[in-house]
């Protein structure tokens, strides 16, 4: 008993290492092929490069990731709001599931990038364009998942709780919701990573500030370390969200999950 708690204790350390460990190989192979090989910086920067100039333009980085930021989290707040309704409608009839499925998939299969120009008509150049490609981009797995809980609720769990006299909307709030969360915050973990696409998708065709931004200016300078800098930028935003909606799914559905 004592050899399994401690093994299972070890394979948790080595599961949270192993990502870090990966990154650094990784990191390690690519700035010992770029000494190798000479690689210049305008090809493919070293990440000793990439570090260079994120300490050279520091303040610069910051103040667009900042807005970048704030933008992808406006837009995706939109999108959970949105979703969670949409997906309880869906989720809470069979009808409108089987009617607006289709619909939906059709809308999401639109390359949303092809929606910035139309934006900036509406609204104007700025953080408009950005935080409603967001919202277009990042809604749909929120609203498929909680509907898709809702609607693979068990029909002989809903027939006993019928029974003893739940009413349909107890049903669903009280044992569909909660049984929808795993769900929740697995189309959270992926919607986030596609608010700060569709952010940066945006701010490179329509806006004057944000990382997005900064890659299109970065290129068109030739500063090639600067542009990846905004990549390396948008990838750590992104992963930390996600690890932040990891450590809240483990928290609030631990009953999910084994180990």
């Amino acid at each position: 008993m004592i050899m399994n708690t401690m093994s299972s204790i070890q394979a948790k350390r080595v599961q949270r290492v192993a990502p870090w460990l990966l990154l650094g190989a990784f990191l390690l192979l690519w700035q010992v092929a770029c000494l190798a090989f000479n690689v210049s910086d305008f090809i493919l920067p070293s990440p000793s490069s990439i570090v260079a100039s994120m300490a050279e333009y520091g303040d610069v980085i910051a103040a667009h990731a900042w807005r970048t930021f704030w933008t992808t989290m406006v837009g995706f707040g939109l999108a959970i709001a949105v979703g969670v309704v949409l997906g309880m409608l869906m989720g809470s009839s069979k009808l409108a599931y089987a009617a607006t499925y289709p619909l939906m998939t059709a809308f999401n299969a639109l390359p949303k990038a092809a929606f910035v120009p139309i934006l900036v008509v509406w609204f104007g150049l700025g953080a408009g364009p950005a935080i409603l490609t967001a919202f277009l981009i990042s809604f749909f797995p929120i609203m498929v998942n909680i509907a898709t809980g809702l609607a693979t609720l068990e029909p002989e769990l809903e027939d006993v709780l019928r029974v003893l006299g739940a009413k349909r909307r107890d049903v669903l709030l009280k044992v569909g919701l909660p049984r929808a969360m795993p769900f929740f915050f697995a189309s959270l973990k992926v919607a986030i990573t596609l608010a700060f696409v569709g952010t940066t998708v945006s701010e490179m065709n329509a806006a004057n500030e944000g990382i997005g931004y900064l890659l299109v200016s970065a290129g068109s300078a030739m500063k090639m370390p600067l542009a990846f800098a905004g990549l390396v930028v948008i990838a750590i935003m992104a992963m930390g969200m996600y690890e932040l909606f990891s450590v809240l799914e483990k928290r609030m559905t631990g009953w999910a999950h084994r180990g």
